[in-house]
């Protein structure tokens, strides 16, 4: 039973970062279509569309390290 305990642990364990590594992805590409389109003087309906998207992503990837518990602002 010891065992199986720890494997749970250490999926969830691996599982977490996996959720980290994505919302720092998730930031990054946010925060560079952002800056894409900041910079555009007429930006595309596809590319708003697509900055919509990632931060929908991004804030829903949030929440999930807040429900795990999880410091993902770190």
């Amino acid at each position: 039973m010891v065992g199986l305990l720890g494997r749970k642990k250490g999926i969830k364990k691996e599982m977490d970062k996996e959720l980290l590594m994505n919302i720092k992805k998730m930031k990054y590409e946010w925060e560079t279509l952002n800056a894409i389109i900041e910079q555009s003087i007429e930006p595309s309906e596809e590319g708003l569309k697509d900055l919509a998207l990632v931060k929908a992503k991004y804030f829903y990837l949030l929440r999930e390290a807040r429900f795990r518990e999880i410091n993902a602002l770190s």
